[in-house]
């Protein structure tokens, strides 16, 4: 990837080869389908979705996609993430393995209800 931050998720995706690129622009689409009322950004130089605040982040490495979908995220999908190297708001899917798009769905669905419950939660006060 050039030095330059992107500005764009699809300038984002355009700097890897043309398989990543596959795989970048499907979590993208189905991250898009959790969430359409989100909106996207490149956020810590990193594709991201936003809804009343950050939703999830992903981004492409040598051997993984990293998928950020902050550590609540994390930890509701605790189970079906244990087979995945991950930290506090992070996991890492490898590229060697299948993508679990149907559990990057459901994160994302968990995240959308979340962050539009804290949303209304927050214009009661």
């Amino acid at each position: 990837m050039d030095s330059a931050a992107p500005e764009s998720i699809d300038e984002y995706i355009a700097a890897f080869p043309p398989d990543i690129q596959a795989i970048l622009q499907k979590v993208r689409e189905t991250v898009r389908e959790a969430a359409p009322g989100a909106t996207e950004a490149i956020k810590y130089q990193m594709p991201t979705f936003v809804l009343k605040g950050n939703l999830v982040h992903f981004a492409a490495f040598k051997k993984h996609i990293g998928f950020y979908p902050a550590p609540t995220g994390i930890e509701e999908f605790r189970e079906r993430l244990s087979v995945y190297k991950g930290a506090k708001g992070s996991v890492q899917f490898p590229l060697d393995m299948p993508i679990p798009y149907d559990l990057i769905t459901d994160i994302v669905a968990f995240r959308v209800q979340e962050n539009l419950a804290r949303a209304a939660a927050k214009s009661k006060k």
